[in-house]
């Protein structure tokens, strides 16, 4: 695959399968929106959801992605990394959580009450660095 072109097709998708790996070996799958920031996924996830937990035990992430006419798709993967918890509106986990949603959905209406419901949620960034991908491409 050609990792310019599949990264530029990546990024301008929103929506993928994150894989995370339970404690029994199974895989634990999840709908995310995510965005793509040079070569880096980025997902707002919460503390105490199921990808989370099993991040912080066994770092390796997949994410799927394709189209609605379910061609093309590609799998991504690399290892994660999460952000602290954010746990005051002018924290860094939450200035990364404004970044991420500006690069899914644009501005916000209300950035002081996304900011208090990213605190409220105790939400963080998972990211990962894309270091392998396969598929049939863009």
């Amino acid at each position: 695959m050609d990792r310019s072109a599949t990264l530029e097709w990546l990024g301008a998708q929103r929506l993928g399968v994150i894989a995370t790996i339970k404690s029994d070996g199974r895989p634990q799958l999840s709908n995310v929106s995510y965005a793509l920031m040079g070569d880096e996924v980025r997902v707002s996830v919460t503390a105490d959801r199921a990808k989370t937990k099993n991040l912080r035990r066994d770092p390796r992430v997949s994410m799927h992605v394709t189209t609605p006419q379910f061609h093309p798709y590609v799998v991504v993967e690399g290892v994660a990394q999460l952000s602290e918890v954010t746990t005051h509106t002018d924290d860094q986990a939450s200035d990364m959580l404004v970044e991420v949603y500006r690069a899914i959905a644009g501005d916000h209406p209300d950035w002081d009450d996304f900011r208090q419901a990213m605190v409220d949620e105790r939400r963080m960034v998972l990211s990962f660095v894309v270091d392998r991908m396969y598929g049939t491409g863009p």
